[in-house]
């Protein structure tokens, strides 16, 4: 496509000669198109490429009815960059108080974006005027003091390469163009911020919405190149994938459309086949001409193709451009789009300027007449073309936006601010030491005294107020110091659009409000129904979930595993699930912790008053038993095995169904201290009670023998010293116990998911069991002893009941070691309580009720004739 350059010259009324060795050779200058000319001191000679561009017929047979004139046609909306030099240069010839009495001037010339082209007008500005002889200045001339040229940046290059020999400052209102000659580009004034801060933002902004799965598309050129290589690493670094990158087809027209369309079809089948919802295109003011021709050309040669819209996000470069044929085409595709801009303010008088814009008025606008026939399609009487009619009265602000705009586009105002900055420049060096009156003219200085590179100097110092109210400044780089507004496109079916400023880029502040736009204020593409359009490789990640890596993939895809027990996330999209604090779980959809409720077993749940129940039941019936045998304690069968030893076992049974309560209700340091401790010493005297009678019963039969020498271990002795001793042994384990490692309240925050368990912890684990395994090898010799005993004459002997009973106590606490550890919570405790009354109420049924069963229902047996008589 084409880009086209201003040339801001100053022409200075006096004859110089500076090759006095050269014959002065008049030559006839290479045809320029459209040479607009003003002279004035000082004459801002404009080169602008109207954009000329040379179609060939054939390969447009099947485009609507293009409008052209002998194959030229010429980009409408380039026109008002014209009208912004020429309303600035008025402004300023208006104006007292900015360079006074001195009437500035201008030349344009059109480069028709050829390399060519560019060079011919660059060596046009080095010659006299009306003569093409390079560095050959003779009689009154133009010399350039600087030249404005853009908007495309790959061009401006060459320019670069003949002006910076001269040191002419060169000001660009596109963006700056890739330099390797560093000499070449210290002569550039850039009227465009510094693209790093443009780049910057569109990070932010697709962070922002948290588009993180896009698209590419940039133009096959150097800076093209320079955006791949350099910037979007920093957009991977920051999270941002892409699902294609990109690049338009050459900027060229040949006669070989069938390779174009399929060109531009696998273009757009990758772009509209894609799952991205956003495509940033990094392009130039021409770019959309390629966008629309390439979606049109689709349609035109019926190519399937998938109606899906995209978010475009565009860089400032860009414009809604067009050709004349393309007026009619459907605009659509941009609504809802996102452009950047350089931040600007509208200038109030240029729409009136525009507005009084007429080709019978304006006879010295080359360019008014070839703009007015392609704009409203129609020619001027003189033309021998047979269509309307041009009447020249016809209305600018009639003309949808995209053939011409009648509000100021921020490529022109960046040409007004470049025709601003050369005025403040020379009007700083009028004033400064570098001027020099001339005897005859106090108004004038010598052009002699004054050289290229001084503006340039000014110019890099520059700070001055617009008539809008702007700042304009270069940093030190000869980028222009501003920022950037974000632009939300609007369209409507009549093909006009609204440019509606939703947002700002500033890059002057941290990177945290670089970014400051207002999400009520957006329009979305019809396809989202005004919803934020959602740009990922797939689905977020809920709360509750975490991401994982899918092989061969970017890192924008993943897939969604929900987080491990005990662990939540409650962001989305989130790569790890962390633990909650001990006192807290997490819920059920893992996306929150919850406090943990403390339990421990109580005598208001179920559990604890059934347990509480049992107790109270046991310990009656131990009382009971106890008050039968206090009552007939002078009957055979009370007095035959020991009436004492039989009162100490009835009591310590007692005592362990009341010690059961200590385990029941919130532990506090006394209870905790209590509960193995009487636990434990009660026990080991009621089996060691147990022992007793079975080693009397046993004693006494082997006593009867003549000549035993055992008739003395069967009195009473003996059955205290092994309660005694028993007892004495579990009271230094427990004592032991105490003083090293004593039990104590905790809370258990790990064995339960939703409850912190309050319990009695052990202290040490090995002393427990200890006092456990103690019990139970007074168990295991009391089963012995019994189970031998077993055969002994019937009448005297309990040992049958005391096996049976043992045999019971061993076999719960067998089992309660397996169960108490596979318990958790509170119901541990509960295992040991039921242990506890099911041990004890086997002893109890088994070796007493027997005997009450004799006391109460049968007392005839519970004689002492009936005694003698069955032992005879």
């Amino acid at each position: 496509m084409l880009a086209f350059m201003l040339l801001v010259l100053v022409l200075l009324p006096q004859t110089v000669c500076n090759l006095p060795l050269r014959k002065c050779n008049v030559r006839e200058p290479l045809p320029i198109d459209h040479q607009y000319y003003r002279p004035g001191d000082f004459v801002i000679g404009s080169i602008i490429a109207q954009n000329y561009l040379f179609l060939n017929p054939v390969a447009f047979e099947k485009r609507p009815s293009p409008e052209h004139i002998d194959g030229l046609v010429v980009m409408t909306q380039h026109y008002q960059h014209i009208m912004a030099l020429v309303f600035a240069v008025g402004e300023l010839n208006e104006n007292p108080k900015i360079l006074p009495n001195v009437t500035l001037g201008f030349n344009i010339y059109n480069s028709h974006s050829s390399i060519v082209w560019i060079y011919q007008a660059s060596l046009e500005l080095l010659s006299t005027r009306g003569r093409f002889i390079p560095n050959y200045k003779c009689d009154i001339q133009n010399y350039p003091e600087a030249i404005i040229g853009g908007p495309t940046s790959h061009l401006l290059r060459h320019m670069a390469t003949i002006l910076s020999i001269y040191k002419i400052p060169q000001l660009t209102y596109g963006s700056a163009p890739v330099m390797d000659n560093q000499m070449e580009a210290a002569f550039f004034h850039c009227l465009f911020p510094n693209g790093a801060h443009q780049y910057r933002g569109i990070l932010h902004l697709l962070l922002h919405f948290s588009w993180i799965w896009i698209g590419v598309i940039c133009v096959d050129d150097d800076r093209g190149e320079k955006f791949i290589q350099d910037v979007l690493p920093t957009f991977s670094q920051s999270g941002i994938c892409f699902e294609f990158i990109e690049k338009f087809p050459a900027e060229n027209f040949s006669n070989n459309m069938i390779e174009k369309v399929d060109n531009w079809l696998g273009l757009y089948n990758i772009v509209m086949g894609s799952t991205a919802n956003v495509v940033v295109i990094h392009g130039e003011i021409h770019t959309t001409i390629i966008l629309r021709l390439m979606l049109a050309f689709l349609v035109f040669e019926d190519v399937p193709m998938k109606r899906k819209s995209k978010v475009w996000v565009m860089t400032a470069q860009m414009a809604l451009m067009s050709l004349p044929f393309q007026r009619g085409w459907d605009i659509h595709f941009i609504h809802g789009a996102l452009s950047f801009a350089i931040h600007s303010k509208q200038v109030t008088e240029f729409s009136t300027f525009l507005h009084n814009r007429k080709p019978a008025s304006d006879k010295g606008d080359g360019f008014i007449r070839v703009f007015w026939e392609q704009a409203f399609g129609c020619v001027f009487p003189n033309s021998k073309v047979d269509e309307e009619i041009c009447t020249g009265e016809e209305k600018l602000k009639t003309l949808p936006g995209s053939v011409f705009e009648m509000s100021m586009t921020s490529h022109s105002y960046s040409i007004y601010n470049a025709v601003y900055s050369v005025a403040h420049a020379l009007h700083a060096i009028q004033s400064s030491k570098f001027k020099h009156r001339v005897k005859s003219n106090e108004k004038r200085w010598n052009l002699r005294n004054h050289q290229p590179w001084q503006l340039h100097y000014f110019l890099r110092s520059l700070s001055f107020n617009n008539s809008a109210g702007e700042m304009v400044s270069f940093d030190p780089d000869g980028n222009l110091v501003a920022g950037f507004d974000i632009i939300n496109w609007v369209t409507f079916p009549n093909q006009s659009f609204r440019r509606v400023k939703v947002g700002r880029i500033e890059p002057k502040v941290s990177e945290d409000i670089l970014l400051s736009i207002d999400d009520d204020a957006l329009v979305w593409p019809s396809r989202f129904n005004q919803a934020q359009p959602v740009s990922l490789c797939n689905e977020n990640c809920h709360s509750g979930y975490r991401r994982t890596k899918v092989e061969g993939k970017p890192f924008c895809c993943y897939d969604c595993l929900p987080c491990p027990e005990g662990k939540i996330s409650n962001k989305k999209d989130t790569d790890h699930c962390f633990q909650c604090p001990e006192d807290h779980f997490p819920n059920k959809e893992k996306d929150l912790c919850i406090p943990k409720y403390i339990v421990y077993l109580s005598y208001r749940e179920p559990l604890g008053m059934s347990l509480a129940m049992f107790v109270l039941i046991f310990s009656f019936f131990t009382a009971v038993v106890l008050g039968i045998f206090i009552k007939h304690k002078d009957t055979p069968i009370v007095k035959a095995n020991n009436r004492n030893l039989t009162y100490t076992l009835l009591i310590s049974l007692l005592l362990c169904f009341l010690c059961t309560l200590l385990f029941i209700g919130k532990p506090e340091m006394v209870s905790c201290l209590l509960q193995q401790t009487a636990f434990g010493v009660i026990f080991s005297v009621a089996v060691s009670c147990i022992l007793a009678k079975t080693m009397t019963v046993v004693l006494a039969f082997m006593a009867t023998k003549p000549g035993s020498k055992l008739k003395k271990w069967v009195r009473k002795p003996l059955a205290c010293y092994v309660v005694f001793t028993c007892f004495l042994l579990q009271a230094i384990l427990c004592t032991v116990w105490l003083a090293s490692s004593p039990p104590f309240p905790s809370l258990d925050m790990n064995s339960l998911t939703a409850e912190m368990v309050l319990k009695c912890n052990e202290g040490s684990t090995l002393m427990f069991y200890c006092v456990l395994g103690f019990l139970g090898f007074l168990a295991l010799i009391s089963f012995s002893v019994a189970f031998l005993a077993r055969k002994l004459p019937d009448t005297f002997n309990e040992a049958k009941f005391i096996t049976f009973s043992m045999l019971i106590f061993c076999s719960v606490w067998l089992s309660f070691v397996p169960t108490y550890l596979s318990t958790k919570g509170k119901y541990m405790v509960a295992v040991e309580i039921f242990s506890i009354l099911a041990s004890s109420a086997g002893l109890l049924i088994c070796i007493f009720s027997p005997k009450c069963y004799t006391i109460l229902v049968r007392p005839d047996l519970n004689r002492r004739e009936h005694l003698i008589r069955r032992l005879k």
